[in-house]
C-alpha cells in the first residue's frame, strides 16, 4: 500500500492499461473484463484487477498530467512490481491529413518540462515507448486490419488550446522530431519506465484537430476508445 493506492501485494497483472479518466476506468471493467475486483478508491483514482480472454489484467487511472501520471505508474512499476504499462488516451492533432477519432501510437514523447530533471536529476526532453510493446501494438492493428498512425508527440504542461501564442508555442518544438499531435502523460510514462526498467507504450485517439471543426458524438467518440481499448486489451494477451 502507498498514500495514493490502497491495493495490496498480488492485487495488481503485471501488465497495467491506465487511462487517465478514473471512469474510463471503471468503463473498461465493467464491459471488457470478467471476475473483476475493485482494487483502488483513494482519491477516487479507480483501479480495477480482472481477466481479459482468460490472462489476468489491471486497468489504472492516472489522472490528467505528468505530475498524476509520474505518482502512479511510479508506484505501479517500483512497490506494485508492474512490468508493462499501456496508456490509452485522447489527443489533440497538429497534421490536417489526420482524421479526428484516428488511433495514434506513440514513437517518442517531448516535453519542454523539467519532469526528468526533477526525478533524476538529468536533462531528457525527448524518450522513446518501448520498442517491444510497440511492434506487438502494431502486429495486432495488422492482424485486425485496424487504422493506426504512429508518430511523435508533445506532452505538454498545459492544455494547448489555452495557450496565448499557439505559433511561438509550436515554434519551439524540436524540427526533426515532426510533431503531430498533444497530450499530457507520456513522457512521465515513459520516463519512469525506462528508469526502473520497465515497459511502456502509449496509444492515443484522436479528439480534436487545428484543421478540423467537426462535432464528434458521443456515440461516435464511445465507438472510436472503444477501438483504441480494444486494440490496447487484444495487445495484453500476447505479452
Amino acid at each position: 500500500m502507498t498514500p495514493h493506492n490502497e491495493a495490496k501485494i498480488g492485487d495488481i497483472a503485471k501488465t497495467v492499461l491506465m487511462p487517465g479518466d478514473p471512469l474510463r476506468a471503471k468503463y473498461i471493467a465493467d464491459h471488457f473484463l470478467t471476475d473483476v475486483k475493485l482494487i483502488n478508491s483513494v482519491r477516487n483514482m479507480y483501479g480495477y484487477t480482472g481477466k481479459y480472454n482468460g490472462k489476468e489484467l489491471t486497468v489504472f487511472a492516472s489522472g490528467m498530467g505528468m505530475p498524476s501520471m509520474g505518482i502512479y505508474c511510479y508506484e505501479l512499476y517500483k512497490m506494485y512490481n508492474v512490468e508493462n504499462i499501456i496508456r490509452i488516451g485522447s489527443c489533440g492533432i497538429y497534421k490536417p491529413e489526420i482524421e479526428l477519432l484516428d488511433t495514434v501510437l506513440v514513437d517518442n514523447s517531448y516535453t519542454p518540462g523539467n519532469f526528468a530533471s526533477a526525478l533524476t536529476g538529468e536533462d531528457c526532453h525527448t524518450i522513446s515507448a518501448d520498442k517491444d510493446l510497440n511492434s506487438l501494438i502494431e502486429q495486432t492493428a495488422r492482424e485486425e486490419n485496424i487504422k493506426l498512425i504512429k508518430g511523435n508527440i508533445i506532452c505538454s504542461e498545459i492544455f494547448d488550446y489555452y495557450v496565448k501564442d499557439f505559433d511561438k508555442f509550436t515554434a519551439g518544438f524540436p524540427q526533426d522530431l515532426n510533431i503531430i499531435g498533444a497530450e499530457m502523460e507520456s513522457f512521465a510514462l515513459f520516463y519512469t519506465a525506462k528508469y526502473l526498467h520497465k515497459k511502456a507504450a502509449c496509444l492515443l485517439t484522436v479528439v480534436d484537430s487545428r484543421y478540423k471543426t467537426d462535432e464528434i458524438s458521443s456515440k461516435d467518440r464511445e465507438q472510436s476508445l472503444d477501438n483504441m481499448i480494444r486494440l490496447a486489451l487484444d495487445t495484453t494477451v500476447k505479452i
